[in-house]
């Protein structure tokens, strides 16, 4: 078999982008055992709207049949002897890398979104993340059955067989109650736009306020000129010298003190 065609570099990269998506988002608080008080309440029970139970109790068991395969899944993978293959080093060390990325993908992946989804049971995007690690997981592991299928034992293959099995069945009731959920949400929209409609319809609208204007005053009289209060200065006659008449001789005044 040629593994050159069955190995796929980049599943491993999207399994390992659907666990650190799982690892970035706020995970409940481990040491506290208190799940309620560690991650808040669904935005659904906050605004009052009841969740159902049927709907509650379907997630719940798929929740605990994916949890029972990545119990056994982890199982499985220890039990491969990939160093004992009868193939080159490079599928060797890549089917361990893979291998590698299961696990830490099962061990804190996993379990972080589950534990989301468990708090917020009718939230879609927890529901989508699922789903999303779901489609990376299945991928990876499909490609490690393939090569255990090529250069593993037979007793391997069946038993990861199985546990792929498993997921994939656990994905296509993720995808199913996604669907249902987006139905669910979009029902719930349309019903409160027509109730807000409804209730705009039965506001009553305030009359237009009337302006009136009053075109019968007189036009106001322009303001009069202010009078200069400017006070004229005093005339002043200019001084007059008067002459003497011709042929008298003006007296010279006397000193007071002869000589």
């Amino acid at each position: 078999m040629n593994c050159g065609m069955i190995f796929k570099p980049t599943l491993t990269c999207l399994l390992l982008a659907a666990t650190a998506l799982a690892q970035s988002t706020p995970s409940p608080d481990s040491t506290s055992g208190n799940l309620a008080q560690a991650t808040p309440p669904d935005a659904s029970a906050q605004a009052g709207t009841p969740i159902s139970y049927a709907s509650v109790s379907r997630l719940n068991g798929m929740l605990s049949q994916l949890e029972s395969a990545s119990k056994s899944t982890q199982s499985d993978l220890l039990g491969l002897r990939i160093e004992r293959w009868k193939t080159d080093k490079t599928t060797k060390e890549q089917a361990l890398t893979n291998l590698d990325s299961i696990q830490r993908n099962l061990q804190s992946g996993l379990p972080d979104i589950i534990a989301q989804l468990r708090a917020a049971p009718e939230s879609v995007p927890a529901s989508f993340k699922l789903y999303r690690n779901l489609d990376a997981l299945y991928d990876v592991l499909g490609n490690v059955v393939e090569l255990t299928g090529a250069f593993g034992t037979r007793d391997d293959t069946q038993a990861l067989g199985n546990d792929l099995n498993a997921f994939e069945a656990t994905r296509r009731q993720m995808a199913e109650r996604i669907e249902d959920l987006a139905t669910a949400k979009e029902a719930e929209i349309v019903h409160l736009r027509t109730e807000l409609k409804s209730a705009q319809a039965a506001v009553p609208t305030p009359p237009p306020k009337k302006v009136v204007v009053d075109d019968t005053q007189p036009a106001a009289k322009p303001e009069a000129k202010k009078k200069s209060t400017t006070k004229p200065k005093p005339h002043t006659p200019a001084a007059t010298t008067t002459k003497p008449p011709a042929g008298q001789t003006q007296p010279q005044p006397q000193n007071p003190n002869p000589q």
